[in-house]
């Protein structure tokens, strides 16, 4: 199976070549990565079996610094991804980030990043997460913007389309202290800061597959992840205090209390 979605506003030339580049960028760079979260920083990942390797998977992570979806796709699937490149996540990035001149675009691109005109409805860009994560798996961020302090805002509705129209595997993931390592206004990566990820169980959301896909119903899915990726970070957060066990955590990732 083929990509649904490529960068439609690139020429042939870019287009016959994107296999091999987008292959060798995207793992060059998880490597150079890999230096700054599990060599320079302390990463610790948890419930890394709770992510299908398949396509049509939507992992939904809360979102504290520009990074974050380098370290949630590098955690999920780097060395599977060797075999199997579709799993390589696409990616939403801030049109005036990631697509500010000519080398960074390109950059971009090969990440498999899909432009977004932040502070803004964009429904082209939603049109293009919807066709991407068809073909293969992505990383979305429900609070659509990076949190200014650490803790998880409220979500938004693109999110919710995107389940609504694709009806994926959604793995919920939470990560903390990344917004120690690159806080909001920083250009450089501080170092020897413990980064934390943890992988949820994949979310059912069957109860919602019959109604229509409005914004009220996009809204509630949404409003469901963010609660659960609140009590993941508050779990999390006591794992990282010793007030609960590994055994407790894993029972909050599991959702076990939500079990008749």
């Amino acid at each position: 199976m083929g990509e649904p979605y490529r960068a439609d506003y690139r020429g042939p030339v870019f287009h016959f070549f994107w296999p091999l580049t987008r292959y060798l960028t995207v793992h060059i760079t998880a490597l150079l990565l890999g230096l700054v979260f599990y060599v320079l920083n302390r990463a610790t990942v948890i419930g890394r079996g709770n992510v299908p390797r398949e396509r049509n998977t939507l992992l939904l992570s809360n979102h504290q610094t520009m990074i974050d979806s380098f370290l949630v796709a590098t955690a999920a699937y780097f060395g599977p991804s060797f075999i199997k490149p579709f799993l390589i996540p696409w990616n939403p990035a801030a049109e005036e980030n990631f697509f500010k001149n000519s080398f960074w675009a390109w950059w971009a691109d090969n990440w498999k990043c899909i432009p977004v005109k932040r502070g803004r409805k964009d429904g082209r860009a939603l049109h293009r997460m919807i066709r991407a994560g068809l073909g293969g798996t992505m990383v979305l961020f429900p609070e659509g913007t990076r949190s200014r302090d650490g803790e998880i805002r409220d979500g938004k509705a693109g999110a919710g389309f995107v389940v609504l129209a694709n009806q994926p595997k959604v793995v919920p993931v939470t990560v903390d202290g990344l917004y120690d390592v690159l806080p909001v206004g920083s250009s450089f990566p501080r170092l020897v800061k413990h980064i934390w990820l943890a992988f949820g169980k994949p979310i059912d959301y069957s109860e919602y597959l019959g109604q229509p896909r409005t914004r009220e119903a996009a809204h509630e899915i949404v409003d469901d992840v963010i609660g659960i990726l609140r009590a993941q970070l508050a779990g999390l957060r006591q794992l990282q205090a010793g007030e609960i066990d590994r055994e407790a955590f894993d029972r909050i990732l599991k959702r076990e209390e939500e079990s008749p």
